[in-house]
């Protein structure tokens, strides 16, 4: 039974009690490593918080200061350049399953060679993004078409030498970035996001206001992101002594990354086409105000789906070693869908919530010009929701080096994403574009997907969705007493806004305690809360 085992030693934040539920296995090295995955659990839903709270108070005053055609261009070549990237070609996906294999045989001359050959591909790879940087450019008018004015092409032009910049330096720095998470070092990781995620607006926000508008925020955003990639280096060489052999470098080791790193190119491709063309269709058919109300939900969305990467990712690297020390099938199996069925249970709390009262927040908090966005973003979560809660199950595809067929069947869907949003974008906007975004990944990363999973990566897909339903009864008095709310108050009102919230909040953790949660997940959910309220409870309610 999914909630049965014990949860003895497991102290700690909600997070690390998930993590800890793989106490007593083979995989356990030493708690001192489990109390780093622990803390970088914990603290990526701190990078979360604190991102959406920064992104609460940062993005309004950058709307304004912007406006809808600066803030649209700004999005139109962040998502230009991010094309660029797929220059990596996946390898940095590669680096954490050939890094996993050499520790398992405590290699340590092999992944000193690792690091050389990802060094010295990335160097290459980040001088051919340079050039491509330069070729957008010189052609910024012919890539941004005839909805932007000369004076938004110079802009442009702008904008894509910083961000190239920011691209080239982090593919400079990939193989340290990759040799920390390989060692499992959280804390250190999210610490920098944090800084990173303060910081960056604390620079911009100056800019802005003495007229640098988007070119500003593109200088704060290089800014800061080199320094940050620059203390990464220095932690990698310093803290975890990483030590590189540019001699007797494996080319059979550089064709078997090329090949793993093929299948990742693709899936990278796939990624960019989903959550980035849409901005480049949307630009090219409507202008600049389109992209910026499609920038809005895509803010929105993109904070959604970092949610699910807060448990999935610290777990990334133990998946990789269970799969190369041969763990049984089932332990794996079990922790999908222990993990799956947490991260519904905040998801679901989110998208829910965001239906009844999205519309209301982004009027009070982006302004009445983008109401679009609010249908535009349902419309992105809902469609994605689904593939959240599943996210480990890629790093299970990638460990067990079955990630092939999704990146064929991407490949094909993102075809047919574009097939769809250009003429849909043409008639309906922005609304077209996430239509056929969502279609996309309804058949691609929902129906196939799940099929894959359940007759080739070995997880039992069944079990896992009738896990879901049960649930998915929890969260029906929350969307009873929502679609009230929505139909009988004026969400429009501060205060009431507030208090609707708080009222929802506590119907959907009532309804899914008592009619959804396992043991497992009320001991995992209820820890936290009763520690809170002991320390309140002590004298004075000081916290000690």
């Amino acid at each position: 039974m999914l909630g049965g085992r014990s949860m003895g030693r497991a102290t700690g934040s909600s997070v690390g009690l998930l993590v800890l539920s793989f106490e007593g296995r083979s995989v356990v090295r030493n708690w001192s490593a489990w109390d780093e995955v622990k803390t970088g659990a914990v603290l990526s839903y701190g990078v979360i918080f604190i991102q959406f709270l920064v992104a609460l108070l940062y993005t309004p005053v950058m709307l304004r200061l912007l406006g809808p055609n600066e803030f649209g261009l700004y999005s139109l070549v962040s998502a230009v350049v991010g094309y660029l990237s797929l220059i990596s070609f996946g390898f940095a996906g590669a680096y954490l399953r050939f890094y996993s294999q050499l520790r398992v045989t405590e290699d340590w001359r092999g992944v000193r060679r690792l690091n050389g050959l990802f060094l010295t591909v990335f160097s290459a790879l980040g001088l051919f993004a340079a050039l491509g940087g330069v070729a957008l450019i010189v052609s910024a008018d012919s890539v941004l078409g005839d909805a932007f004015t000369a004076k938004e092409v110079s802009t442009a032009r702008v904008l894509f030498g910083v961000l190239v910049v920011n691209l080239v330096a982090s593919f400079l720095t990939t193989v340290f970035n990759s040799y920390v998470i390989a060692h499992e070092r959280f804390i250190f990781q999210r610490l920098l996001l944090i800084a990173g995620t303060v910081v960056s607006p604390l620079l911009a926000l100056p800019l802005l206001l003495i007229g640098y508008n988007s070119v500003g925020v593109a200088v704060a955003t290089t800014v800061v992101n080199v320094i940050l990639n620059i203390i990464t280096v220095v932690y990698s060489r310093l803290r975890l002594n990483m030590h590189f052999a540019f001699r007797g470098l494996s080319y059979s080791q550089l064709r078997d990354v090329s090949v793993f790193s093929g299948f990742l190119f693709l899936n990278m491709l796939v990624d960019q086409v989903n959550w980035n063309a849409d901005r480049y269709i949307i630009g090219r058919f409507q202008g600049a105000a389109a992209v910026a109300v499609y920038g809005v939900a895509s803010i929105l969305n993109l904070s959604y789906m970092s949610i699910s990467t807060a448990i999935s990712g610290v777990l990334a690297p133990r998946v990789n070693r269970m799969v190369a020390s041969t763990q049984p099938a089932k332990e794996i199996g079990d922790l999908f869908v222990r993990v799956g069925r947490v991260q519904f249970l905040v998801l679901g709390f989110v998208v829910t919530s965001f239906v009844f009262f999205g519309r209301a927040f982004i009027e009070m908090w982006a302004g009445s010009d983008y109401g679009d966005s609010y249908i535009i973003a349902v419309v992105l979560m809902v469609s994605v929701t689904i593939p959240l809660i599943q996210n480990l199950g890629i790093e299970i595809q990638k460990a067990k080096n079955l990630h092939h067929f999704r990146s064929w069947v991407y490949g094909v869907v993102a075809l047919g994403n574009i097939a769809l949003s250009i003429p849909l974008t043409q008639r309906y906007g922005g609304i077209g574009a996430a239509t056929g975004t969502a279609v996309s990944l309804i058949l691609g990363n929902v129906i196939l997907m799940n099929w894959y999973y359940h007759t080739r990566v070995g997880l039992d897909i069944v079990n896992f969705g009738r896990q879901i339903l049960r649930l998915s009864v929890g969260v029906v008095p929350a969307v009873l007493v929502g679609a009230v709310l929505v139909l009988a108050v004026d969400l429009s009102r501060l205060s009431v806004f507030l208090v609707s919230g708080l009222t929802y909040f506590l119907t959907y953790a009532s309804g899914v305690w008592w009619l959804g949660m396992n043991d497992y997940e009320r001991e995992l959910f209820g820890l936290p809360v009763r520690r809170l309220m002991r320390c309140f409870s002590r004298r004075g309610g000081i916290w000690r």
